[in-house]
């Protein structure tokens, strides 16, 4: 007798959380269209087409937020169209889905050695070979992107960051 109040309250709590719980799909359950539209962004990709694969891969992210692989694959968009910050904000939403993402590690890394962030590409590298145990193929390729370097454009737009305009030096004397 002294335990069915307990007992009673217990079973209404759980009867309330499990109901709860049936009507929500598991994380590993993207949805089938957002699947369809991604596979059909990835061929517009291989195609060259990248508006097409843009506008395919966008898609499947309104239908499922969830497809961490349209979020890859919308920043290796986003690298073929030159625009290295997106792609690392891509990257960066798929890791914030998994981030223990070895592709998408690599695949940020790249970009930021697109960017001209090669010390943060270095920890993205660190992280991936950590993950991977042994040699992977993305550890590979990430670790050749920061062998390459930066492309010449963006080496260019560094170097002249650093170095002031020669008319500014005397702008500055002058006015003393």
């Amino acid at each position: 007798m002294r335990f069915s109040p307990v007992a009673i309250a217990l079973s209404l709590t759980l009867a309330a959380v499990s109901s709860g719980v049936n009507g929500q799909k598991a994380d590993d359950q993207i949805n089938p269209k957002s699947l369809a539209l991604l596979n059909e962004g990835q061929a517009a990709l291989k195609a060259g087409n990248l508006q097409g694969a843009n506008d395919a891969l966008e898609t499947a992210l309104a239908i499922d937020p969830r497809n961490r692989a349209a979020f890859v694959a919308l920043g290796r968009v986003a690298q073929a169209q030159q625009l290295p910050g997106k792609a690392i904000r891509m990257y960066f939403e798929a890791l914030a889905l998994e981030p223990n993402d070895v592709t998408a590690l690599s695949a940020q890394g790249q970009a930021m050695v697109q960017k001209g962030a090669i010390e943060r590409a270095r920890a993205n590298l660190a992280r991936v070979k950590a993950l991977c145990k042994s040699e992977c193929a993305p550890a590979t390729e990430l670790a050749a992107a920061i062998a390459k370097g930066p492309p010449p454009a963006v080496m260019a737009a560094q170097a002249s960051d650093k170095v002031p305009p020669k008319g500014e030096e005397k702008s500055v004397v002058s006015e003393k």
